[in-house]
């Protein structure tokens, strides 16, 4: 039987990777703007009567970090709102909802990696909004699996990767902030983990595959971490060397406030789904040498 699976988002990183890597018994009906708006209650909810699927995936997302803090009302329509919108066509069709959610929901002053149930705290406006749209979940649609997941890159969209591999190529040396943990994340990984999980909440109804989730790449790294590891690869495959210069979060302000520790704990998605991503450093470089190879 076909996997049908409606995925809101149509030019996201995330949804790339679903359309690239489905197999070949899942169908991916990615669902955008103008037809599909987060904002537009009715809209989200014809588009995913018509989409008649199996799961649906809420990928969409207003993701301007800094930009949110300019636009709060705007991020929280999008991400908090808009997600409530799409939990009740979820629970309209009887369908479990898959949602992506953010490092961004905790406040960074843990001295560990983040449990599911640990407190939460966000310091701007994207992690309220993103927060919203967790709660706003929980309380319209019971069969759903929040997957809150971080630092994303892939060989599609804007990411940091991409980003560092285009400024190395006219620069020697570039300056990047090494007081911030994280988990790197490959959005294709991510994709082939959300095709797995929504194959069980379709077929399982066990309520320990329901709730909260961390979904990373295995492994720390810190910002600069990440530049180096891809200037390292890229150096392999024909680059020249560029030297990354470990900064502070003080020596390069932004207007929203990024979490030092955005460090997620995946154990809780190991045990009940049997699901691990790969170590960051093994997607990263697959990542960039494809990236390499794309003229």
């Amino acid at each position: 039987m076909t996997l049908r699976l409606a995925v809101t988002g149509l030019k996201g990183q995330v949804v790339s990777a679903l359309i690239e890597r489905a197999p070949k018994d899942v169908e991916i009906i990615a669902l955008g703007r103008p037809q599909f708006d987060l904002e537009m209650r009715a809209a989200v909810l014809a588009s995913l009567r018509h989409a008649r699927c199996n799961a649906i995936i809420n990928a969409a997302a207003y993701t301007a970090v800094d930009k949110a803090e300019s636009e709060p009302d705007l991020a929280m329509r999008i991400n908090g709102e808009g997600a409530g919108h799409v939990a009740e066509a979820a629970a309209e069709l009887s369908v479990p909802l898959l949602h992506l959610s953010t490092d961004y929901v905790f406040d960074g002053a843990l001295g560990r990696p983040y449990r599911e149930d640990d407190p939460t705290g966000p310091t701007g406006a994207y992690g309220r909004s993103k927060l919203l749209g967790e709660e706003k979940i929980a309380a319209t649609h019971g069969d759903h699996a929040i997957l809150r997941t971080a630092w994303v890159y892939s060989p599609f969209g804007a990411n940091f990767v991409k980003t560092m591999l285009r400024l190395g190529e006219s620069r020697d040396e570039i300056s990047v902030v090494a007081d911030q943990l994280g988990n790197p994340t490959s959005a294709i990984d991510i994709a082939d983990a959300l095709v797995l999980i929504a194959r069980r909440l379709v077929s399982d109804n066990s309520t320990s595959l329901r709730g909260i989730f961390h979904l990373t790449g295995q492994g720390d790294a810190s910002w600069a971490d990440m530049a180096e590891a891809t200037f390292a690869v890229a150096e392999k495959h024909g680059r020249k060397p560029v030297r990354v210069a470990r900064i502070t979060t003080a020596d390069y302000p932004t207007p929203a406030r990024r979490p030092a520790n955005s460090r997620l704990d995946n154990e809780k998605l190991a045990a009940r789904y049997g699901v691990t991503l790969p170590p960051w450093r093994e997607s990263l470089e697959n990542c960039v040498a494809r990236l390499l190879r794309t003229p």
